[in-house]
């Protein structure tokens, strides 16, 4: 039997993930495979396709992914790279699969895998105006956060039937039900610590950095780790941005598709830099962006890999990671709250009245050059957090996290509504700081924003000199500055 080019030539659409950003792909069958994706999924295809009862053709097959110069990695070319084989032999209807957009991991037996990523691949098919997106049933909340029609399907052979016309699309049901956010760490479990609470609540309501440091033992990553309990939930926009991101890592449960809160993050000291500002193969979003709209908690700040950290100077200024690799660019949004602890010297015993500092000169040395004076500028809130007294830790309870977020919304609401002026006090003793403290042209402009703050909780119409004052006070300390 004799074929045409145009006898035995299918496409499907299907899109290619780099970054957060979808990037339409056109799979072709052609009844040899051209590039990397193709040979990896050849197998898995062409048992899949066994398993559906479908025919495999017989004569030479050669597939390609369209544009050429885009990198495709992933197994999501599997769905459509088996379904335009299937219409190249006539067993689908071609104009039906150009109606939808595929995206899919084929397991050896047909059934169809979710893949990561299937947000943001359903959010570039209904851009592009495609109506409805195929993909495993597991996927459904997520893809169906676009708004898009959702095709679920199990198997492969669910999908060639639906294609056909022989049934409508099967309907997905959760089998795990909805599960309740878990509860953050609540505020109340810190006793005493008046100072580093204080500096707490300004963080959360003006969105600013903080830095925790003191000795070991004083409560730094507890007070950390109770920062997203007292934040507001995420705004719609928002909380799609956040799940975005959260897709395309694998970090979404489909029975909890949709990121509600602002995201909590602590990698361990031992992060590499890729692991931190993200990277790898595809790239991959890194801990700094799976924070966005959230808070990224630095436990004991200096035992990080230098370059690591200074790698977050950019962000921190930006709010996006740029990662730039040989086939490409890629984006990643990353405005989050940096949160850190650290102690105030290798031994722990510096700043602490019932120790002795055993650090020589050049430990001390060596501690400080692990961090930038630049990166330490970037920290609007720099607080030591010292040992709790005896009668603090005997008290039931601290004001609980409940307490203290809705001060924190309603302070938000101001600063978002514009913000505050300054008095000529404030202004003249922001300019007598320039000098004395001495700030920076970024340290100036970091105060400022938290004596607007400092204005805001205290529900005042404009900033006065006291709200400076309280501002300038959490500067880095002597112990810090000379450690």
């Amino acid at each position: 039997m004799s074929h045409t080019v145009e006898a035995v030539l299918a496409q499907a659409v299907t899109y290619c993930l780099v970054g957060l950003d979808p990037r339409r792909a056109e799979v072709e069958a052609h009844l040899q495979l051209a590039n990397r994706a193709c040979q990896e999924a050849k197998e898995r295809v062409r048992s899949g396709v066994a398993s559906a009862e479908l025919e495999w053709p017989r004569f030479r097959i050669t597939v390609n992914l369209a544009p050429a110069e885009l990198r495709k990695i992933g197994s999501g070319f599997d769905l459509p790279i088996a379904l335009s084989v299937l219409a190249a032999s006539r067993q689908v209807p071609e104009e039906r699969l150009a109606e939808h957009v595929a995206f899919g991991e084929l397991a050896l037996d047909g059934r169809v895998r979710p893949v990561n990523g299937v947000l943001a691949v359903a959010e570039g098919a209904s851009a592009a105006g495609i109506p409805r997106v195929l993909c495993a049933a597991e996927s459904t909340p997520e893809a169906a956060l676009s708004g898009i029609d959702v095709v679920p399907v199990r198997h492969l052979a669910e999908a060639v039937a639906y294609l056909r016309g022989e049934r409508d699309p099967p309907t997905y049901v959760s089998s795990n039900g909805h599960r309740a956010e878990a509860p953050a760490p609540d505020l109340g479990d810190v006793l005493g610590q008046e100072r580093p609470r204080r500096a707490l609540e300004l963080a959360a309501a003006g969105g600013h950095n903080l830095l925790l440091a003191g000795p070991p033992g004083t409560g730094k990553t507890m007070l950390g780790r109770r920062l997203p309990g007292v934040l507001p939930p995420l705004a719609a926009e928002e909380a799609l941005e956040v799940t975005r991101i959260h897709s395309v890592a694998g970090m979404l449960a489909p029975e909890r598709p949709l990121v509600l809160t602002p995201p909590f993050r602590a990698p361990h000291h031992s992060a590499s830099t890729a692991a931190i500002v993200g990277g790898g193969p595809g790239p991959r979003p890194g801990e700094a962006s799976l924070a966005h709209r959230g808070v990224l908690l630095l436990d004991e700040m200096p035992e990080f890999q230098r370059p690591a950290l200074e790698a977050l100077r950019q962000p921190l200024e930006d709010g996006a990671i740029s990662i730039a690799r040989a086939g490409g660019r890629a984006l990643f949004p990353a405005r989050f709250q940096l949160v850190a602890t650290m102690n105030l010297c290798p031994c722990g015993g510096r700043g602490d009245p019932a120790a002795e500092c055993s650090c020589s000169a050049q430990r001390l040395a060596a501690f400080r050059d692990k961090l930038s004076r630049a990166l330490l500028d970037r920290f609007d809130l720099v607080v030591t957090v010292p040992r709790p007294r005896a009668h603090e830790l005997e008290a039931a309870r601290g004001e609980a996290s409940a307490a203290v977020a809705p001060r924190v919304a309603a302070a938000r609401g101001r600063l978002a509504a514009g913000g505050l002026e300054r008095t000529a006090a404030a202004d003249e003793l922001l300019a007598r700081a320039v000098e004395r403290v001495p700030l920076s042209a970024r340290g100036r402009a970091r105060v400022a924003r938290v004596a607007g703050t400092v204005a805001a909780l205290a529900g005042a119409d404009r900033v006065e000199g006291e709200h400076v004052a309280e501002a300038l006070a959490y500067r880095t300390p002597a112990e810090l500055a000379t450690a």
